[in-house]
């Protein structure tokens, strides 16, 4: 995990060597500034998670910088360190947006607190869901109803929708955010090395075990552990991972001892676990014991009403820490829009920030688009010919040929937009107006059925 980056400010040499001694003790990544002037031109060149400044500078002031630093980015934090007996600057400070500002002589203990819990605001700012759509929507409602509980969650979703994004939100909601979260992708690591990640191993216990090693439910004892891509979990190794659920202890490999632990498991998969136990490739009993809660989050394409939202928002992410202000021309929009993204959310972020490095004048242009998105834009017909499609009969106006040949497209794909889109070579928003436009309805699983007139 990189580490956090801290920008401390303060024209006394002294005060900032101290300050640096101190964080990057800590383990932080610490630059420092003799003036706020100097702290803007760092701010502009990359991206800090926090800056500590003085209140009272030569030149520009501690508030001064502060009002800066809001206009530039706001999501950088700020805290101001204050001469005793300028509480109403401080309070200034809170009211334009300052995390917390702590008095001199300021006590170090207190001083990593606010810093740490300042960062802990970070990171829950980082795991936002930037959507407005009702399926995300109720994504996030049902994410504040089971953070609090200590129960497992399944979270589905095809590759790309952010199914980390969710594990990581859930915890920073759970009354576990104090303490720490660890991933893992279990479709990233050789099997044989899996169950050393997860339980840890015994010196000795395998060839190149020159040490004893703290697996990933011993360190995120206290917290939660967020398995990822659990359908491609070895069956041996779901036996050991029942057990670690049901009786909440581990062994590590070559040991002999059971280490009792207290973690929260949250899991995701784009596989059909419950197919995959029917073909006994995914064992039953661990499948029950990981869906006690489950969260299904929605393909891209059928929450289209987040991509202006998630455009700007990766707009500014991949800009941030730079002066520029990316615009993007009206027909470059357009093929983002009506783009299907296979690839989800993912696909989408990828998108612009090769864009954003590609474009000059700060304008994102068509030419500035990856290959894919270009030829997606009109998809060609698949699975099927759209020429033997039966036309009405003659003297309908155009409208009802139109509604006859979509009805027939998707009584075809068993009433999937995506494919019926593709069918008739149309994106799939604008198969989704058709559908609206003509009385049809779409359930939970992309398909759309007529509505009773």
């Amino acid at each position: 995990m990189a580490r956090k980056s801290i920008l401390v400010v303060d024209d006394e040499k002294n005060q900032r060597e101290i300050l640096e001694t101190i964080l990057s003790g800590e383990g932080y990544d610490v630059t420092t500034a003799s003036s706020g002037e100097a702290a803007m031109k760092f701010v502009q060149t990359r991206r800090f998670d926090l800056v500590l400044t003085d209140l009272k500078m030569t030149g520009m002031s501690g508030l001064d910088l502060l009002k800066e630093l809001t206009n530039f980015d706001k999501s950088i934090i700020v805290i101001l360190l204050t001469a005793h007996g300028s509480v109403d600057s401080a309070v200034d400070a809170l009211r334009l947006g300052a995390f917390d500002y702590l008095q001199k002589p300021y006590d170090q203990a207190k001083l990593l607190e606010t810093v740490s819990r300042s960062l802990n605001k970070l990171s829950a700012l980082d795991t936002e869901i930037v959507s407005v759509s009702p399926e995300m929507d109720k994504v996030k409602k049902l994410i504040l109803k089971i953070a609090k509980s200590n129960s497992t969650v399944l979270i589905r979703g095809e590759s790309g929708t952010g199914k980390e994004l969710i594990a990581r939100s859930i915890h920073m909601n759970s009354l576990r955010a104090s303490n720490t979260f660890q991933a893992v992708n279990c479709a990233a690591i050789n099997e044989n090395l899996l169950e050393s990640e997860l339980f840890g191993h015994e010196k000795g216990s395998f060839t190149g075990a020159v040490g004893e090693k703290k697996g990933l439910f011993e360190i995120a004892d206290g917290g939660t552990l967020f398995l990822d891509e659990i359908g491609e979990l070895d069956i041996a190794l779901q036996a050991k991972l029942l057990r670690a659920l049901q009786e909440k202890e581990i062994r590590r490999v070559g040991g002999i001892k059971e280490i009792p632990i207290d973690v929260r498991v949250l899991a995701a998969t784009n596989r059909d676990l419950l197919k995959m136990t029917e073909e006994k490739r995914f064992r039953e009993d661990l499948y029950y014991r990981l869906n006690v809660l489950s969260i299904e989050i929605p393909p891209l394409r059928e929450r289209t009403t987040d991509l202006p939202v998630l455009i700007d928002y990766f707009v500014k992410k991949h800009t941030r820490g730079t002066a520029r202000e990316i615009k993007i021309e009206p027909n470059a929009k357009k093929l983002i829009n009506d783009y299907h993204y296979p690839g989800n959310v993912r696909q989408l972020e990828s998108a612009i920030e090769r864009a954003i490095l590609l474009s000059e004048n700060d304008t994102i242009t068509v030419d500035d688009l990856p290959p894919e998105m270009l030829q997606g834009a009109r998809p060609t017909a698949v699975g099927g010919d759209i020429t033997n499609f039966r036309l009405p009969a003659e003297g309908v106006n155009f409208e009802d040929v139109e509604r006859s040949l979509i009805m027939q497209a998707m009584d075809r794909t068993d009433n999937n937009i995506t494919k019926s889109a593709k069918l008739l070579g149309l994106t799939f928003r604008t198969l989704q107006y058709r559908l609206e436009k003509f009385g049809f309805k779409k359930d939970g699983d992309g398909t759309g059925e007529e509505e009773e007139s």
